[in-house]
């Protein structure tokens, strides 16, 4: 006789606990150090545009060499040496110009305190300000960044065509100017600067754009 199967016990199978899943968002604040470092990367471009500028400037000894200067023997003669040498002088005369705007504003302390705080409106309001910041808020409402432009844009025009600031201004970088064509004429130009011509003029624009640069450097600093 066949021996009997055991016999099958019941299997109770227990469901598992679900797997539960936490998920953990982390949210992070706006980096103050960053847009802190904004205006001083800006600043810093700034400087390094005007060394390199500045870098180009010839000695001022060989500008101011009386034994260099003599009368043109002609209009045209004093067309070529002001051509020659403010392609070689170019900083110094840049410089110069500066120099005569200088004195002129130090001569007219409201002018001079009209720019710096034009400059500073500028600066505060839109080149330096950080890209995160809020819209600027006044007089119950709020302005945009475009509207904003165009308030300093509205402003330095104010400053500069009506009032005596512009007048100022262009009186001194006219005289600069012409101090600078009339030092040009007279200068008689060394054979050295005429084999120097084409390599200043191949040189020429990139020294010109690192002296602009100075200023149009916050388009790409500051500007939005």
């Amino acid at each position: 006789m066949a021996a009997a199967s055991p016999p099958l016990l019941p299997i109770n199978v227990l469901p598992t606990a679900a797997a539960t899943t936490t998920t953990t968002i982390v949210l992070t604040a706006p980096d103050s150090t960053s847009s802190a470092a904004d205006p001083r990367a800006y600043l810093a471009r700034l400087l390094d545009s005007a060394k390199r500028s500045l870098s180009g400037a010839r000695p001022w000894a060989e500008l101011l060499d009386r034994a260099s200067l003599s009368r043109p023997d002609s209009l045209a003669d004093a067309a070529a040496r002001a051509r020659r040498n403010l392609a070689y002088f170019r900083v110094n005369y840049a410089l110069l110009v500066a120099f005569s705007l200088a004195a002129s504003l130090l001569a007219h302390p409201f002018a001079l305190a009209a720019l710096l705080a034009l400059l500073a409106a500028w600066c505060v309001l839109y080149l330096l300000r950080p890209a995160d910041t809020a819209p600027l808020a006044a007089f119950g409402r709020t302005f945009s960044d475009r509207e904003t432009l165009g308030g300093l844009v509205a402003a330095s025009a104010f400053v500069v065509f009506l009032t005596s600031v512009g007048t100022i201004v262009f009186s001194a970088v006219a005289l600069g100017a012409a101090i600078a064509c009339a030092h040009g004429a007279f200068r008689v130009p060394e054979e050295q600067l005429f084999l120097d011509e084409g390599v200043q003029v191949a040189g020429g624009a990139g020294s010109t754009l690192d002296l602009l640069s100075f200023f149009t450097n916050a388009a790409g600093g500051g500007g939005r």
